[in-house]
């Protein structure tokens, strides 16, 4: 048995911060000297160091100094095989995904292309901080096999599926409705469960899945019950009219993920941009969830995720963020949050703009500020909870996976640590609120090169160079 520790100052959380509205701070943990203890790649102690080294005494600890650890971000919603793909110019979804998408998607059908593209995806994971991910891989077989042989190798905590399109796609990339079924199961029996490997039957969306495809996922589900369902869904409006033309029968997009019994726990729709308010509740009682991917949704112009609906208490529904890289233009999940920021604000200044200036201070538009707190829940504990992980990954809870990233608050564009200055006076936060105050700073000002090191189930994965 491998014990080890790693000491430093932590940053987690223990409820969800839109629960306690005038005191987030009571949704956080912060050890300003603390100590995690990982034995074979799970944590058995954490707590203040002082109190905890003397029954550890013997074990080696690597001390990560000057920086924030926070357990590892998960991005709830990417495409695998659109690496390539990033910076291609935008159009809208539909016309976009026939330019740029399916042609490079299809390239992964060739095993050496998908090998390699997936040492570059789970590179640039690393590098930005993420330790999991929901993944879209492509409709060859092969490109999910090396998706999974990769994650393997790196002991991350994936999920992934192969992606079922037989409709409204190119004949080169389109698959079939059977072909799917039994490609599905052949990799749900070798990788589902297997080490840190998840399974997600995953038709694309509902206008890339015909009724026999949509009906072969709904067997898979039934035969494999303990396997998640992810897909898009009310992304744009072309496509939701495209969806509802193919489906007359339902009122709405989410009626056709229900018409094949898919919506429920472990479900996840991606962009959820313009879903009803029945829609919502509907997600919100069948306890299933959405992932707001902001940077697509502008890149594409696609619309602007209702983050105060979402969280809405009456009838709050269950969410992760989400990059969608290539249709988001990064893989880090701090670039996620900057968008996502924004986008509250924007939809801030909509409703406040719509309703008596006395009143102006709607429950919902304080939903959609989007606090530190708020947001480093959302791409940890709080993405765990919407993707029915958060028995395994999110925080430093006793018995969950070590996945941790430290983060360097100084890092970042040239310029970009002037905040630092402002915030603990350029040392180490001393406080929950230092702390706080950093990570804000980090994920509007910083990028990329505030991720120093990235663990993974216990071990250092990525340091900066």
């Amino acid at each position: 048995m491998s014990i080890t520790g790693i000491r430093g100052t932590f940053f987690d959380f223990v409820d969800d911060p839109w629960k306690h509205v005038g005191d987030e701070e009571a949704s956080a943990r912060f050890l300003s000297d603390g100590l995690m203890v990982v034995e074979d790649g799970i944590i058995i102690a954490f707590g203040a160091y002082g109190e905890i080294i003397d029954e550890f005494a013997d074990i080696d600890v690597t001390h990560i100094e000057h920086r924030i650890i926070t357990p590892g971000f998960i991005d709830g919603h990417i495409h695998f095989p659109q690496t390539r793909v990033l910076g291609a110019f935008g159009l809208q979804l539909l016309p976009w995904l026939q330019k740029w998408v399916f042609p490079e998607e299809a390239r992964y059908a060739d095993r050496a292309y998908a090998k390699d593209g997936a040492v570059r995806f789970f590179d640039n994971l690393l590098a930005s901080g993420t330790t999991t991910a929901q993944v879209f891989t492509s409709t060859a077989p092969v490109c999910t096999e090396e998706f999974f042989e990769e994650a393997t190798r790196r002991s991350m905590r994936m999920i992934a599926g192969l992606t079922g399109i037989d409709q409204n796609a190119p004949d080169y990339f389109a698959d079939t409705a059977d072909s799917f079924y039994e490609n599905s199961r052949t990799l749900i029996e070798k990788y589902h469960n297997v080490g840190r490997n998840l399974y997600a039957v995953t038709p694309r969306f509902a206008f890339g899945s015909s009724p026999a495809q949509m009906e072969r996922c709904e067997q898979l589900k039934k035969e494999y019950p303990d396997t998640w369902v992810n897909t898009h869904i009310s992304e744009n409006p072309h496509e939701i009219r495209g969806v509802l033309a193919l489906h007359p029968e339902c009122d709405d997009y989410l009626a056709v993920y229900e018409k094949y019994n898919l919506v429920g726990p472990k479900f996840s729709g991606g962009h959820a941009v313009w879903l009803s308010d029945d829609e919502f509740k509907r997600i919100h009682d069948k306890d299933a969830s959405v992932t707001f991917c902001p940077h697509s949704n502008l890149f594409l112009g696609s619309g602007m995720f209702r983050l105060g609906k979402a969280t809405d208490p009456e009838q709050r529904v269950r969410m992760s963020f989400g990059t969608d890289m290539g249709g988001g233009n990064r893989f880090s999940m701090l670039a996620v949050l900057d968008g996502a920021y924004k986008v509250g604000m924007i939809n801030n200044t909509i409703l406040d703009g719509s309703v008596d200036p006395a009143k102006m201070a709607t429950a919902e538009s304080e939903r959609n500020k989007l606090s530190a707190y708020r947001a480093f829940w959302s791409i940890t504990l709080g993405g765990a909870e919407g993707l029915y992980i958060d028995d395994r990954v999110g925080s430093f809870e006793i018995g969950k996976e070590a996945d941790f990233v430290a983060l360097d608050w100084t890092q970042g564009p040239p310029g970009a640590d002037w905040h630092s200055s402002l915030i603990a006076d350029g040392g180490d936060p001393v406080t929950m609120d230092d702390a706080a105050n950093m990570l804000f700073g980090i994920m509007i000002v910083g990028d990329e090169r505030a991720v120093d090191e990235t663990w993974v189930y216990g071990s250092r994965a990525y340091k900066k160079g």
